[in-house]
């Protein structure tokens, strides 16, 4: 591996830097992306209970904002829980789009080194190609020796695509994956405004 690393040549070095960081934001989206640290099963259940047993204090809904992207979404409803159903919901809506920007956080990065690997993997061949043709004399090449110099060359081309593959398919995995956390975590925050203002009644 280090041998075709040294003979792929500089271009390489900033696909094997994507292709870390990439392995790194794979791994980290992997171990924070998990349904029950994102929506705890009966987490809705209990913020209704305690609700109706009447314990809503700030120590109950600062714990309930650490609990989980879910609880910072309902902590919201809980602190205007005496506001006209408007209010509540658009304090929600608002925490709802910090919660999704937390969930989305480093998408973008590995969406673009997912683009970009292929792209690097090109130029590392176009620079290695240059340098081939550069180096043979006037009076013409071993067939054996370019022949060698090329396949070296697309060893950039090779290792762009095969970090590029997988960082997008992670990429889309993960992008559906947060778009029904959200879809999910909309639907729980509804069901809490309906069951507020139902008592009400």
């Amino acid at each position: 591996m280090l041998a075709i690393i040294q003979a792929a040549g500089w271009p390489i070095w900033f696909l094997l830097i994507a292709s870390i960081v990439a392995l790194t934001l794979i791994i980290e989206r992997v171990l924070y992306l998990r349904h029950n640290r994102i929506l705890p099963p009966s987490l809705l259940q209990e913020v209704i209970r305690v609700y109706h047993n009447g314990k809503i204090n700030a120590d109950v809904i600062e714990k309930l904002e650490q609990n989980s992207p879910l609880g910072r979404v309902l902590a919201a409803g809980l602190r205007n829980v005496d506001s006209p159903r408007e209010v509540m919901k658009e304090s929600i809506e608002e925490a709802g789009r910090g919660t999704a920007h937390q969930l989305e956080r480093f998408l973008t990065t590995l969406g673009t080194i997912a683009t970009l690997a292929p792209l690097m993997g090109l130029f590392g061949t176009v620079v290695g190609m240059i340098e081939i043709f550069g180096a043979q004399n006037a009076t013409g090449a071993n067939p054996a020796q370019l022949a060698h110099g090329i396949s070296v060359a697309l060893y950039n081309t090779g290792f762009g695509l095969a970090i590029a593959m997988p960082a997008l398919v992670f990429y889309r995995h993960f992008r559906a994956l947060v778009d029904s956390f959200i879809v999910d975590m909309e639907q729980q925050a509804v069901k809490f405004v309906d069951t507020v203002h139902d008592a009400r009644r």
